[in-house]
């Protein structure tokens, strides 16, 4: 299987061209909030301390809720590829069994995926230096980390679960487009959470990387809010939360950090069982 996950890393990083599409969406959330987003989203906190801090932070955490998204998806384009110059089924007639060839997919996908996300965690921690914010403190960074590793892990097993139905380059190139679109929009980056219609507020709280918005969110936003909201009430960090997508508000009842994690943890464990049964079924 090793040799299988070293070929699919070298496919994909020697195409400059999978690496740059894979990054596009994170890209594009930067450029709009360096070109306007940023500013206007500081300038309605008013003189708050602390407000770039505190919305660069909430801008990074959002893009590191994206970035395993769509690298997932840009790294399973070499299942794509192989079905369409006919390596797929030279690897079906070859002794490699099914479900080694399935990991090696796997594998390489969350390995790229993890890279290319640890990469933008750091370059998201170094523009918040540079715009005047902290570094995370040791345990937020843990904290950080972790959720990277979880994020990565489950959206990789979606992600190939998603791209094993697809039959064409073409299919593959239309999904990515859509779903690099709505990220920004369904984890509340480009628009505010709580700004949106209530009706697709549920739409969002159902999406599961809007979820890991949430937690990272709450791990980075939480040095800038000291400084913002120090001597505020309790409350206005909480509607501060809902507006901005750091917590998820259902009936009356706010989801607690917990729930949101426990939320991914379900859906990852079901694609895990689809993609085991997909597996299953093409062996037989």
């Amino acid at each position: 299987m090793k040799y299988l996950v070293k070929r699919n890393l070298l496919i994909f990083f020697r195409d400059r061209g999978s690496v740059f599409f894979s990054l596009l969406g994170v890209l594009i959330i930067i450029g709009l909030y360096v070109l306007f987003l940023g500013d206007i989203m500081v300038k309605d906190l008013g003189d708050l301390p602390g407000a770039r801090f505190l919305m660069d932070s909430w801008i990074m955490s959002g893009l590191l809720a994206v970035t395993p998204v769509t690298t997932s998806l840009g790294a399973m384009g070499v299942v794509i590829e192989d079905k369409k110059y006919g390596m797929y089924k030279d690897f079906a007639a070859s002794p490699i069994k099914r479900n080694v060839l399935y990991g090696g997919y796997l594998i390489s996908g969350f390995l790229i995926s993890l890279i290319l996300s640890l990469v933008t965690f750091f370059l998201a921690e170094i523009y918040i230096v540079i715009y005047g914010g902290e570094l995370l403190t040791a345990a937020a960074a843990g904290k950080a980390l972790a959720m990277i590793l979880l994020t990565t892990a489950s959206s990789g097993i979606m992600m190939f679960y998603m791209v094993s139905w697809f039959k064409s380059v073409n299919t593959f190139s239309a999904a990515s487009t859509v779903i690099g679109t709505l990220m920004g929009f369904l984890t509340g980056i480009y628009i505010p959470v709580g700004a949106l219609p209530s009706s697709i507020q549920t739409v969002v709280k159902l999406f599961p990387p809007s979820h890991a918005a949430v937690l990272f969110r709450r791990i980075m936003m939480e040095q800038a809010e000291r400084i913002t909201f120090a001597g505020a009430p309790a409350e206005n960090l909480e509607a501060f939360h809902l507006e901005l997508g750091a917590a998820f508000q259902v009936g009356k009842k706010v989801l607690s950090p917990a729930a949101s994690l426990i939320y991914i943890l379900i859906f990852s464990g079901l694609f895990l069982i689809l993609t085991m049964i997909k597996i299953t079924r093409k062996e037989r």
